[in-house]
């Protein structure tokens, strides 16, 4: 399903926070706090390492549900820019 734009999934993880502060997590995290602004502040994605460690932080969570809401976010950000350059692949048949 697609959804209208999608919020960048640290707008997600900053409620799933429930008010703990950045730096707090971050350690908790095994990461900078700059790092985890970043994803906070939408300026970095969620990788498959930091989806893995969120879900151990935030045991309700899983690491695929924070992969599929940074991809339904990229797909939707990059949806937005014209494509017109790529044209389809036909095969020859011979």
């Amino acid at each position: 399903m697609t959804m209208h734009n999608p919020a960048h999934p640290g707008m997600i993880l900053r409620d799933c926070l429930n008010g703990v502060g950045v730096g707090e997590a971050a350690q908790h995290l095994g990461v900078t706090r700059n790092t985890l602004s970043r994803i906070l502040n939408g300026k970095a994605a969620i990788s498959a390492e930091m989806a893995v460690r969120l879900a151990i932080l935030l045991p309700n969570t899983d690491a695929e549900f924070w992969l599929r809401l940074q991809t339904q976010y990229d797909l939707w950000q990059v949806r937005q820019r014209p494509h017109d350059f790529v044209r389809p692949l036909r095969r020859v048949i011979v």
